[in-house]
């Protein structure tokens, strides 16, 4: 069984499929997207010895060991040049994808899509992936759990792009969407930034540049959802 989130991110790699699995913990996601495409190919990369043996015996127990390669390394060293055509990073914090991504930029040449799950900060990604030419094609956000999940799906543009601060805030996707767990998070954030905003005042010397910046987003979301009761 794979999560409702990891399925998601599946959906979106596109025939033919030779992916990196970057932080693959258990193998779930190459194992899953093997048994359902007889052609696919997979690198499942970890970083630490425990999930890589889990990892292992995964691949091994479903009998794709032909196919799906379990490598030890950090982020994107665990593949060479042109190995893979798309490249997934699930589970992650937003500067932690960043800083993969950033440190493994000489590996991207030839990765066509990139799909990202970050698990907070998603605003940091999507900044990164325009500075560095990666057009966002797809977006999603999913609740599971208690949790909500975005999803970015972006692919190599090769010309500069310009997305303004509030798709790079909000997504520019799910701006426009604006599903009810979008409408759920906001409401969310709206409610942890007030708090946020209330607690600075109190402080003796008030950081004036943070709480600017907490109204501004303030203010983007009220505009965003209307304090509408959804």
């Amino acid at each position: 069984m794979l999560s409702k989130r990891l399925e998601q991110v599946a959906e979106y790699l596109k025939e033919p499929i030779h992916f990196a699995d970057i932080g693959s913990d258990h193998a779930y996601l190459p194992c899953y997207v093997c048994l359902r495409h007889e052609h696919a190919t997979a690198i499942a990369g970890e970083v630490n010895q425990g999930p890589l043996e889990r990892a292992k015996q995964t691949v091994r127990e479903h009998g794709l060991s032909d196919r799906i390669q379990v490598r030890k390394g950090n982020g994107l060293e665990v593949i060479k040049k042109e190995e893979v055509n798309q490249i997934t990073i699930a589970g992650m914090g937003g500067k932690l994808i960043r800083t993969i991504l950033e440190e493994g930029k000489s590996k991207l040449h030839g990765v066509s899509r990139l799909i990202l799950q970050p698990n907070i900060d998603a605003q940091i990604v999507r900044e990164w992936l325009m500075d560095h030419q990666y057009k966002i094609v797809a977006e999603d956000i999913i609740l599971e759990d208690g949790y909500i999940y975005e999803i970015i799906v972006s692919e190599y543009w090769n010309e500069p792009l310009d997305l303004s601060e509030k798709d790079l805030f909000f997504g520019p996707y799910l701006l426009k969407e604006k599903s009810q767990v979008f409408y759920k998070k906001w409401f969310h954030e709206k409610e942890k930034r007030l708090k946020l905003i209330n607690q600075m005042k109190q402080a003796k010397h008030l950081p004036v540049e943070k709480i600017n910046k907490l109204e501004t987003e303030m203010e983007w979301i009220r505009e965003v959802i209307a304090d509408d009761d959804r």
